[in-house]
């Protein structure tokens, strides 16, 4: 299995030489860095001169500010859309760590940039992206309180419970790999089991 063709997480961008050159600027910024990676490195990446990138962001920064926020908007609408079930907490626990895992392995490359470049966006885009992450993290936070409440989960920090759910999903992005790496089902399980055990789930 290969990661994703970054292309389809963008479906709205317009025009199709946008997309291009955001799945370019992943590819570049995962390999080489932010701050290494040259407005050149992603043109060429994109089969487009330098010149062409700005006339569909006004910047390099610009560029990642696009990626991590539509990626940090789909994290979001995956955890949403898990929270919302009507499964009992315990339940939606294990389906949510899974999805978000396998998430942040198929899509190792885009994960990657979305979640570790961030120290490198302007401070106002930086605050967006940040808010992203306060919500995800507060729909987390009330799962476990509800498994709390039900005495499916027994935890003495629910926040701090919530972050350590979410870095360990995150982390997977950091070091996973498809040539290395167990398959994504397979890994998310795995971690779902973790989780309900560091919840005090039965």
């Amino acid at each position: 299995m290969t990661e994703q063709s970054p292309l389809d997480l963008w479906p709205d961008v317009q025009p199709d030489a946008a997309r291009r050159l955001m799945a370019a600027a992943v590819e570049s910024f995962a390999e080489r860095g932010y701050h290494a990676t040259t407005t050149r490195d992603i043109a060429t990446a994109a089969g487009m001169s330098p010149a062409a990138l700005y006339v569909h962001f006004p910047s390099k920064a610009a560029l990642l500010f696009a990626i991590s926020r539509t990626g940090h908007e789909k994290a979001l609408a995956l955890v949403r859309s898990v929270a919302q079930r009507p499964e009992p907490p315990v339940v939606r626990m294990r389906e949510l760590v899974q999805e978000f895992v396998a998430w942040h392995a198929r899509r190792h490359l885009v994960a990657r940039v979305v979640q570790y470049e961030l120290t490198a966006l302007p401070p106002e885009e930086f605050e967006v992206v940040a808010g992203l992450r306060r919500e995800t993290e507060r729909v987390v936070r009330e799962v476990i309180t509800e498994g709390q409440s039900s005495g499916d989960f027994r935890v003495d920090d629910v926040k701090a419970a919530a972050r350590a759910v979410l870095s360990l999903s995150i982390d997977v992005a950091r070091w996973y790999t498809h040539s290395t790496g167990p398959d994504p089902g397979e890994l998310a399980r795995a971690y779902a089991g973790l989780v309900s055990r560091m919840l005090g789930a039965d």
